[in-house]
């Protein structure tokens, strides 16, 4: 038996932003980064221009080099398979889509400069996998550490690092995690029922 038979696409979601990803990274290096200015890298534009909208929501599958790319994917591809299966794929894309625009949005607000990279959803999905087992009226043990560990040294990096708008998205992309982790948890009781295995 052919053993690349037995290999599962087991997360389609997390494996296609990771593939996408890859892609984009690749088009970067072939194109000198003026693929990542053009689409993949959000920053302050006229608004008439049609691509800034875009980019809102695209810089987050953007990422300046391999460590970079590396760095999130490690973690998006631990999380992201556990969540996938959880909540299903349409709700978390949903969630990525969210805090893509939402850190993408802060950005532009907040910074005159450029900023690509995926450690927005990276931090939603660390503090949305807290809740994994939550019962209700509960506040699971797992989201108070990931909180003081992850959010609080974003918190104090963001204070003290002249780089502190950066570690604002990080805050911002783990509170829209607990925001979902919440939301999702008290309205979800129901099986999921869009996700399938053949």
């Amino acid at each position: 038996m052919n053993p690349l038979k037995r290999i599962q696409y087991n997360a389609p979601l997390t494996l296609t932003f990771a593939l996408i990803s890859a892609a984009v990274l690749g088009l970067s290096h072939l194109t000198s980064g003026a693929s990542d200015r053009l689409l993949f890298m959000v920053y302050r534009a006229p608004l008439t221009d049609p691509l800034m909208y875009l980019r809102l929501f695209t810089h987050a599958i953007g990422h300046a080099n391999l460590s970079h790319y590396l760095n999130n994917f490690i973690i998006i591809l631990l999380v992201g398979p556990m969540l996938e299966e959880k909540y299903g794929p349409k709700a978390i894309i949903l969630m990525m889509v969210v805090t893509a625009f939402v850190t993408g949005l802060l950005w532009v607000i907040m910074s005159p400069y450029a900023k690509l990279g995926a450690s927005g959803i990276v931090f939603m999905l660390i503090l949305l996998s807290s809740f994994t087992n939550i019962k209700k009226g509960h506040i699971p043990l797992t989201l108070i550490l990931a909180v003081i560990i992850y959010l609080g040294q974003e918190i104090v990096s963001a204070a003290t690092l002249d780089n502190n708008i950066a570690y604002m998205s990080h805050i911002v992309g783990g509170i829209c995690g607990a925001l979902f982790g919440f939301i999702v948890n008290n309205t979800n009781t129901s099986p999921r029922s869009d996700y399938y295995e053949d």
